[in-house]
């Protein structure tokens, strides 16, 4: 480890680290633009210029620079201070003063360090230079005259999410960053250069206009929108959440989020259950609280009541509905919405073990029914790293679609898992971190036990070299609250076929839009939910809820951390906190159940299930033994048929809507004459 001095302060710096990262290191604060912690270096705003001795009696770049042994770096010396000057007024030549109009201000980067490192004035006399607009699509806003070309968003583009969408022409004052032939960019990580962006050339086109930083209030959440469980800040003005931006946790999201997590917001006030409502004559009729329980109290379900948990549902209301049954002597519950009547009594065998930061170091992946770019945005990043960094072979099964990194396709047909290349068995036979990756279309196709086969030949659970363990055996959740329902227990051994087969005179549905309410026709249907999507054209009686945006909840992501969400706003109109209905519910019911407030709901779900009650990955156990009779079989198909349109918050959201017609089926957009 190099030993040098930083304005005077003597330290160590890791071997490779830069002149900048030395800086940091000890406590000096540099100016940069271009330099993101997460992309390759570039090395051309100029702005983290150090003096560096030994040397020549010149500037350095610092982002650009290797420390080296013995060092003296000068941050304050008046050359620094008069070469970001210098920089600075370079920089703002050409950038129009827009600052009382520009979505990026009170939180730019170029008005925070033009008044930091900036001269007060310019020198520069002549006419500045303008670009034209460039169309990025739906979400991403574009002023290009701003453009400083850091060429964060080209880097994050190639690096981050493989797709070479955006790029630079020209060259000089010429320069112009743009996409590949003026189209939209279409990827599922797109909007995250906005936030990349360190002035005001990309910005958001839904939020455009809305609102200023300091009048937002800040509440910490996480996304539902997939099964990663991406950390997320809701940005709210008096009941609307006018945005949602990314949180830092390297284990989960690093700091991305995907387009359809941070969009799918204006849909949390479109289409809204904001009262009770009771089918009368074969239609829903609004009603009041009251009548709603007594429509459900009278059908005096008894022991026959039944509950399906929904995509969305957080921790509190699963097990708040559990209790309620419990107390009537159910225990009809089940989470797999769609009819998926796989194995789910070994928790091990649902999770994604590996976990999504450990992913990255291996070094032979096979992909079993999952398009994990629609399935899992975040975790194909993760993949990318694995395979277009860390050399990673990966192999998938299953109809093609684009991947970001070189990736073999061994078919449709989930029958090659028993009939392997000689090739792809020896690579797996050979690998020091061999890892599997099943989808639900794998699931659907019988491949569990299959691949809990292959687990066990492959030696998927070992101890590495070094001694610490490895598992590579992994299921992608999509479901926000599958873990979470497995972990309360939300799954009949038979699937949603058992519920069904029950008859049960009432069946609760929380937020359940995904369930084929055929099934169910003797049934009264309860739907507890907050938005008139699927579910309200079968439901008998709705009760509105809060949208997860509007109550605190834990959440366990896919590869089973528990993660703690902030209630942001209120909900609207008569809607409630999805625990309170249950609570009145189990009143009206005539049903005793040990909560009466949110913090006794929480301390019971956590005596019961001691994981929930820390943020942390859960000790899931061990995995089960393979059932070597069963057999794979038939073509996969992959569930998710269009990734912006997964849930009822997106399919309610003008921005998800527009995404899905513009991006994925080509449409063109329909503009007003002007």
């Amino acid at each position: 480890m190099p030993k040098l001095t930083v304005d005077g302060v003597e330290l160590e710096v890791p071997a490779g680290a830069t002149v900048l990262q030395a800086c940091e290191l000890a406590g000096k604060e540099v100016p940069r633009f271009c330099y993101h912690e997460r992309l390759s270096i570039a090395g051309n705003c100029r702005m983290c210029l150090v003096e560096v001795k030994p040397g020549p009696p010149k500037q350095q770049a610092g982002c650009a620079m290797p420390a080296g042994e013995g060092q003296e770096i000068r941050t304050d010396s008046e050359m620094v201070k008069t070469a970001r000057e210098g920089v600075m007024e370079f920089l703002l030549i050409n950038h129009p003063l827009d600052c009382p109009i520009c979505d990026q201000g009170g939180e730019c980067d170029l008005q925070d360090q033009a008044m930091a490192y900036g001269r007060g004035a310019t020198r520069y006399e002549e006419n500045k230079r303008a670009v034209t607009e460039k169309h990025m699509g739906p979400l991403i806003k574009t002023t290009m005259t701003r453009c400083i070309h850091c060429t964060r968003c080209v880097r994050f583009s190639e690096e981050i999410a493989g797709v070479d969408e955006i790029g630079a022409l020209f060259r000089g004052e010429d320069m112009q960053i743009t996409t590949y032939l003026e189209q939209a960019a279409s990827h599922e990580l797109s909007a995250n250069v906005i936030d990349l962006c360190p002035v005001g050339a990309l910005t958001s086109r839904p939020y455009a206009f809305e609102a200023r930083p300091w009048e937002l209030k800040k509440t910490l959440s996480i996304d539902v929108s997939d099964g990663i469980g991406a950390n997320i800040r809701l940005d709210s003005r008096g009941r609307e959440v006018l945005r949602i931006l990314p949180r830092i946790n390297d284990d989960v999201n690093e700091e991305w989020i995907s387009d359809k997590a941070r969009y799918q917001v204006d849909g949390l006030t479109k289409r809204r259950i904001d009262q009770p409502w009771v089918r009368k004559k074969g239609k829903p009729q609004p009603a009041s609280w009251d009548e709603a329980f007594a429509a459900i109290a009278k059908a005096k379900p008894g022991k026959s009541i039944a509950a399906i948990a929904g995509g969305l549902a957080d921790c509190e209301t699963m097990f708040a509905a559990k209790q309620l049954l419990g107390a009537l002597g159910s225990e009809l519950l089940e989470s797999r919405q769609t009819g998926e009547s796989f194995d789910v009594s070994n928790l091990a065998a649902m999770t994604f073990n590996t976990t999504l930061e450990g992913i990255e170091s291996a070094d032979a992946v096979l992909i079993v029914g999952s398009h994990v770019r629609w399935e899992a945005a975040l975790l194909n990043v993760r993949l990318r790293k694995a395979a277009a960094r860390g050399g990673a072979k990966v192999f998938v099964v299953g109809p093609e679609w684009e991947t970001t990194y070189p990736a073999t396709f061994l078919g449709e047909d989930a029958s090659v898992l028993h009939n392997f290349p000689q090739d792809v068995s020896d690579t797996f036979a050979n690998a020091e971190r061999p890892a599997i990756i099943l989808g639900h279309g794998g699931l659907a196709a019988g491949a569990l036990h299959p691949a809990l086969a292959l687990a066990e030949d492959w030696k998927l659970v070992r101890q590495l070299e070094d001694g610490t363990p490895w598992n590579g055996f992994n299921v992608v959740q999509m479901a926000a609250s599958q873990i979470g329902a497995l972990m309360l227990g939300y799954a009949k051994s038979g699937g949603i076929a058992d519920i069904s087969a029950a008859s049960p005179e009432v069946l609760i549905s929380l937020g359940g839009d995904a369930i084929d309410y055929s099934q169910f026709e003797g049934s009264l249907k309860v739907y507890i939910g907050h938005h008139g999507d699927r579910s309200m054209q079968s439901a008998d009686v709705v009760l509105p809820a809060a949208a997860y945006t509007e109550k605190a909840g834990t959440y366990v992501n896919t590869e089973g951390r528990v993660q703690f969400a902030e209630k942001g706003v209120f909900a609207p109109g008569d809607a409630r906190e999805d625990w309170t209905i249950l609570r009145a519910l189990a009143d009206a019911l005539g049903a005793k159940v040990d909560f009466d407030s949110f913090e006794e709901l929480r301390a019971a779900m956590v005596a019961e299930v001691p994981a929930l009650g820390e943020e942390a990955l859960a000790d899931v156990g061990a995995l089960p033994k393979a059932d070597r009779g069963a057999k794979a079989s038939g073509a996969i198909t992959y569930p998710i048929r269009d990734f912006y349109l997964t849930n009822p918050i997106a399919r309610a959201s003008a921005t998800m809507q527009r995404c899905s017609a513009e991006l994925l089926h080509g449409d063109a957009i329909a503009e007003a004459a002007e």
